[in-house]
């Protein structure tokens, strides 16, 4: 996880910095004494995690927790124990360190904060993939027609067009690569070149920078050969 400690008591921002030297699942990108500096370095950098006082000169932790657009988790650090309550009122602080900060207390948060990030990579994921199916289906001249991947030889890019070669005839749908590539379950089906999307289950063999499926060889892209490579079952 990649944070930062925003702290302007110069002793706190050292202990935080060796408790977070101690984790090996963090990577503290800065330290910084103002909301100042930390706006500059967020302005390019983006972070999963900030350590953050609350009372600094000038500008609280909560003010600049609500300056920011789409704050990362929040651990607050302070001796300010009254403000504890106030502080869970923000989605994006989910814990409460009192100072001076206990090293196992420390750790707990870490990982309570590390189990918050892959729980939400996995709700991202969850949501971002389609269901996959062996059904496909294209619209040629307004009418949608069915297509059985498992048929399904290749996908070749011609201009505005794919061309989509079965193991009976083939068909030409007004579409981009990258929107069919989008679509096809990714066990199955694997871009070897900015042209071709080809059916790994349908591979003869692999010679060079070529692949032979049904009586068509298909060019590899260099970049694309280790991938393709690591794909398949290769004894």
């Amino acid at each position: 996880m990649n944070c930062i400690i925003l702290d302007d008591e110069s002793v706190s921002r050292e202990i935080l910095t060796f408790l977070c030297h101690k984790q090996p699942e963090l990577n503290l990108k800065g330290s910084f004494a103002s909301a100042i500096e930390t706006f500059r370095f967020l302005n390019s950098s983006e972070v999963d995690l900030i350590f953050l006082d609350i009372h600094m000169p000038g500008f609280n932790g909560f003010d600049f927790i609500q300056t920011l657009k789409n704050p990362p988790l929040v651990i607050i650090t302070s001796s300010d124990k009254g403000q504890a309550i106030h502080a869970f009122e923000y989605d994006s602080i989910i814990d409460f360190l009192s100072k001076p900060i206990d090293p196992e207390r420390f750790v707990r948060s870490v990982q309570k904060a590390s189990n918050m990030l892959i729980e939400r990579e996995t709700v991202k994921t969850t949501e971002k993939k389609p269901q996959e199916s062996d059904q496909f289906y294209i619209n040629i001249d307004k009418k949608l027609i069915k297509l059985d991947l498992k048929q399904v030889y290749f996908f070749k890019a011609q201009g505005d067009y794919v061309q989509i070669l079965l193991e009976k005839g083939e068909h030409l749908v007004h579409t981009t690569l990258s929107n069919v590539l989008d679509k096809l379950p990714s066990d199955s089906f694997f871009q070897v070149h900015r042209s071709y999307i080809i059916n790994l289950n349908k591979i003869i063999d692999i010679q060079d920078n070529t692949v032979l499926i049904d009586k068509t060889v298909i060019p590899i892209s260099r970049y694309k050969k280790a991938d393709l490579m690591r794909r398949i079952n290769l004894f």
